[in-house]
């Protein structure tokens, strides 16, 4: 079995995610997507951050109806910081036979060895990695060239980056602007009915 790890904060989730998710999985032959909500980014600190369980929730309706995508409550319940090397220790312990394709950002690929035990995620998961951004590709491939001297296995996949971010979700719900087209239509439902992200709301 071949699983994509798809971590984040997903606060919200939104069509940019789904976007990279489907087209990853294509591309790198997945047979599942493991989408995992962090509880304590351990990165960098999220504005307007709504509870874990709340993006947990968005994440699965998000997902909703996508058969080879699955949402994890794992780092959910662990406490503290929710570290990716922890996380593919745990999910080996799970799924020992599995190979496992840790699904990222550019941003991300290029800090990557500044994370958390960056050996142990290199041993554990291949790094799939996907441009957000036109004329950074060498810097990339210089990138990738500098983990794969250090035994990693690397994927940079050129799938079109759609212009969305959580932050200018966030802001458009607190200025009271649509976001229709932009989340999932359960998950711009799940918003609107909690108050998230609005003024004075959650």
């Amino acid at each position: 079995m071949r699983y994509g790890i798809f971590g984040g904060t997903f606060n919200p989730v939104h069509e940019g995610h789904l976007h990279i998710a489907r087209a990853f999985r294509k591309t790198m032959q997945l047979d599942t997507v493991l989408w995992i909500p962090t509880k304590v980014p351990p990165h960098k600190a999220a504005e307007d951050l709504a509870l874990p369980e709340q993006r947990l929730e968005m994440c699965r309706l998000a997902c909703r109806g996508e058969e080879v995508f699955q949402v994890s409550d794992l780092e959910i319940r662990r406490e503290g910081k929710s570290y990716t090397a922890d996380t593919l220790e745990e999910l080996h312990e799970m799924y020992p036979k599995a190979t496992f394709c840790l699904l990222m950002g550019e941003d991300m690929f290029l800090t990557l060895l500044n994370w958390y035990k960056p050996d142990t995620i290199l041993r554990l998961a291949e790094i799939c990695a996907v441009p957000r951004s036109v004329g950074h590709e060498v810097r990339l491939e210089e990138q990738a060239h500098v983990l794969r001297e250090k035994g990693a296995t690397v994927f940079l996949e050129q799938i079109p980056y759609l212009p969305l971010s959580s932050t200018e979700i966030r802001e458009a719900v607190r200025e009271g602007r649509s976001i229709r087209g932009k989340v999932p239509p359960l998950v711009e439902e799940y918003i609107r009915s909690r108050g998230l992200y609005a003024k004075g709301g959650n």
